[in-house]
This record gives C-alpha cells, sequence and structure tokens, in this order.
C-alpha cells in the first residue's frame, strides 16, 4: 500500500457527506501530524478534491469529487437499467425510487426518482444511508458475505434496529420473501420497502426501493406488487436466471 496515497483517500473519507472541518479536527480524526495533513491537502485543493470555504477556512469536498462521482455512476449497468423502471414505478405508485449499492457497510444511492406529486423534493443521488437503517440496506445485507456481528449498531432514530440478532433475524425474512422493510429507522417520517436486484452471477449489486412519508404506510399491495415486478425485470435485463436471489449458506456473524 502507498502511504501517501492511503492517506489521501481517508482524508477524503472524513470530509464526506458535506462535512466541513477544520485541519486540525481532520488530523485529529485521522491520528496523523497536522503538517502531514496539511501537505496532502495542499495537493488535494490543487486538482480540485478538496476546497476551503474563504470565511472560516475549513476544507470540504471539492468539485471534481463530484464529476468523478458522476462519471462512475454514469457507467454503473446498473444504474442504466434502473433509470427508465424506475420512472414507470414511481408514477404508477405515486412514490419516490431509490436504487443503490453497498458500500463498507453503508447504502450509496445512484438513482432517485422524485414523488409525481409536483412536490419539492431534494435531489437523493449520492446520499449515503447506514445500511442496517434503511430498507435498501436490509435487502442487500441479506445477501451480503459480511453479515452483522455482535456489536451494537449505530442508532438514527429511536426506532432504528440496533440490535445484531434482530436485524439478523430481519434479513432471513428478506431472504425468504425477498423484501425488505423499514419503517422510520433511518428519517423520522419516512418508510420504505425495497427488493434485492439480482445479475448474471446470481449475485446482489444493488437494490429498488419505494420511499413514502410515514402517513401513508403500510402501502397499498399493489404498489408492493409493482415493486416486485420491477426488480424482477431489472435482474432479468442483468441476466438473473431467477428471483429473488436464491438463499446461499452464509457464514457466521462474528461478535
Amino acid at each position: 500500500m502507498i502511504q501517501a496515497v492511503d492517506r489521501a483517500v481517508r482524508i477524503l473519507m472524513v470530509l464526506q457527506g458535506a462535512r466541513r472541518m477544520s485541519l486540525g479536527e481532520v488530523a485529529a480524526e485521522l491520528q496523523l501530524a497536522p503538517s502531514t495533513v496539511h501537505g496532502i491537502i495542499r495537493t488535494l485543493l490543487a486538482h480540485g478534491m478538496v476546497a476551503q470555504e474563504r470565511d472560516s477556512g475549513r476544507y470540504r469536498l471539492g468539485p471534481a469529487t463530484l464529476r468523478l462521482g458522476n462519471v462512475y455512476l454514469h457507467t454503473l449497468e446498473l444504474r442504466s437499467r434502473v433509470v427508465g423502471w424506475a420512472e414507470d414505478l414511481a408514477r404508477r405508485t405515486g412514490c419516490a425510487v431509490r436504487a443503490g449499492v453497498l458500500l463498507q457497510g453503508d447504502v450509496v444511492v445512484v438513482h432517485h426518482e422524485p414523488r409525481p406529486d409536483g412536490t419539492r423534493q431534494m435531489p437523493e443521488v449520492g446520499i449515503v444511508i447506514p445500511a442496517h437503517a434503511c430498507a435498501l440496506g436490509k435487502a442487500l445485507l441479506a445477501s451480503a458475505a459480511d453479515q452483522p456481528g455482535g456489536a451494537p449498531l449505530r442508532g438514527m432514530t429511536a426506532d432504528t434496529v440496533t440490535d445484531p440478532a434482530l436485524l439478523r433475524a430481519q434479513l432471513d425474512v428478506v431472504r425468504r420473501t425477498g423484501l425488505a422493510t423499514e419503517v422510520e429507522e433511518a428519517v423520522i417520517g419516512e418508510c420504505g420497502v425495497a427488493a434485492p436486484l439480482v445479475d448474471a452471477l446470481g449475485e446482489v449489486p444493488g437494490a429498488l426501493g419505494l420511499v413514502v412519508p410515514a402517513g401513508q404506510w403500510p402501502l397499498d399491495p399493489a404498489a408492493t406488487e409493482a415493486l416486485r415486478t420491477a426488480a424482477r425485470s431489472i435482474s432479468q435485463e442483468l441476466g438473473a436466471r431467477s428471483w429473488p436471489p436464491t438463499p446461499r449458506e452464509l457464514p457466521a456473524a462474528t461478535a
């Protein structure tokens, strides 16, 4: 591993999620000397990967990371397959539609189709949500090689499932039914249901989900069935031979 590259990547990871941090805060987070961090940040600034705020002097992710992210998202076969189906699914159900992929215990939203009701909604592509706290994440974790261990999970709201044993029980249900749900676990007032997307190798590269205000939960069965149909169809386009994914023997969780 090249140390300078590793440290640059770690700095970018620390600044993810719209965080704005001082040099000292970044150094403390990474347990590195401020002088070491300063040299790397100056290089990242020169390439637009990091930006510095004029008024506060704090650092944040720069515009170059967004450009790289958009290039990556647009090259994803998964996203290209999802776009048309997500638009149709939103129109048929009246729900917002998200597609996401798993990244180190989190879900990254790679496509977002807003509710077709004309209300103002924030774009969600690129947001990161703890996998255990959202329906998309549970749909992905159910087929992941790394299963939840014994350590308590981070709570996002009072309803987040933080008990690994309870989460594992929920994932068993996902494997049997092909659907995952969450009720105000990631965001208060928001609920969701999601289904895994399967590729030609039988792997689960992503998940597709519906998101609704808590006042509209539970969903009409017709909306859930529309989600199943879309997930099955996208999986077929990805080369899957069957949907939902075939349950397989998973490694035992570790504490």
